[in-house]
């Protein structure tokens, strides 16, 4: 196939739809398909053997980290002349409705790919009233589109509620031999100074809209040490909230897999993720997750399982999750648990999945499904 994929997300920022682009970019190095990238913003104009076409955009208020890419000629321009079978939409919402409405034009079929709760993610900023019109806008985005994937049972059952049709789910890899229980680190521990308190473990963006302030509710227990990785607005006013949490700042490749493995217990705060990768990373790594009972997470943690769920907002019962996990007999049990529960969500099973729903939207056939390979034997090899 040759296929054309318009981001609303690229390289150089890193958040979860550039992750997954990435991450088909990769798998398609080694395929027979072509593909063409147009992203917002400046960064790099190749990934591997494909070439990347950029287009302006605009910085959005409150949020200056995400760019929003605007209508360009010369995202027709590179559709036309490289004259895809199809074109997938990674999280259309500015540029990614521009290029489903070309894409009509030119008779080219769309896969459009829910990833980010934008009327969730605004109502953080003040932004609630706006709601109705933005699911009206991003409904009649994937309502346009020849096939919607929804990377989780809640945003496919929150699409088909607000009248999207034809939703599938498409879930998301999990990279096991970089994240694996085996990256665990004493030496990091020790630079930890945990003193036989159990470590409590966030990966994201420190931001409004992921609640990381809720960990407060913590701090005052001297049976935990809190590890907050990533950074963001709200990074100054997290450290005076709660001062003697360790902050790492941003990190990538084997230094994050070593503090996911080196957690006890992983807590993910934020209310709004449609999947959430970061809890997947940390069940990779052996570490049983608290997440709250809303959106992605219900897919991924299953309670006194390979973790616990709590209801959205409330520190209290947040509290009262990571104090069970306390219990060495009760956080073991999970941990046991937790791989297992990811283990076959390899990245590559994940994209030939992809890759069979561009092939069904343009009518080409597509191979079957590669086999889902337990990521597990290829640590131990």
């Amino acid at each position: 196939m040759r296929i054309g994929i318009v981001t609303e997300s690229f390289l150089p920022s890193v958040n979860g739809v550039t992750n997954s682009v990435v991450r088909l970019l990769e798998h398609l190095e080694s395929t027979a398909h072509d593909a063409v990238v147009v992203a917002p913003g400046d960064g790099p104009d190749h990934f591997g053997r494909f070439p990347v076409v950029r287009t302006r955009s605009v910085s959005v208020p409150r949020y200056r980290h995400f760019e929003l890419g605007l209508p360009s000629p010369r995202l027709r321009e590179t559709l036309t002349d490289f004259a895809p079978d199809v074109v997938h939409l990674a999280s259309p919402f500015g540029l990614g409705a521009y290029a489903g409405r070309v894409c009509r034009q030119l008779g080219v079929p769309t896969v459009a790919v829910y990833q980010t709760d934008v009327p969730g993610f605004l109502s953080n900023y003040g932004l609630s009233p706006t709601e109705g019109l933005v699911w009206k806008w991003v409904g009649g985005i994937h309502n346009k589109a020849t096939l919607t994937l929804a990377p989780s049972s809640a945003a496919k059952n929150d699409l088909e509620m607000h009248g999207v049709d034809r939703v599938s789910l498409w879930r998301r890899g999990v990279d096991g031999q970089l994240f694996s229980p085996t990256r665990r680190s004493e030496e990091l521990r020790q630079k930890w100074n945990t003193r036989e308190r159990i470590v409590v473990g966030y990966v994201g963006r420190l931001a409004h809209e992921k609640r990381v302030e809720d960990l407060a509710v913590l701090a005052d227990d001297p049976r935990i040490q809190l590890v907050i990785v990533g950074d963001g607005p709200q990074h100054e006013k997290l450290q005076r909230l709660i001062p003697d949490a360790v902050f790492p700042g941003v990190l990538s490749g084997a230094e994050l897999a070593a503090h996911f493995a080196s957690f006890d217990v992983f807590v993910h705060t934020g209310v709004h993720e449609t999947f959430c990768q970061t809890i997947q990373e940390a069940l990779a790594s052996g570490v049983p997750v608290v997440a709250p009972a809303q959106g992605g997470p219900l897919d991924l943690v299953t309670p006194h399982v390979n973790g616990l769920l709590y209801q959205p907002g409330e520190t209290a019962a947040l509290r009262q999750c990571v104090d069970a996990l306390i219990d060495t007999d009760v956080r073991h049990a999970m941990s046991v648990h937790a791989r297992p529960s990811v283990e076959r969500r390899t990245w590559a099973s994940v994209n030939e999945q992809l890759l069979g729903h561009l092939g069904r939207a343009c009518g080409k056939t597509e191979p079957a499904v590669a086999p889902q390979h337990d990521f597990a034997t290829s640590d131990a090899a």
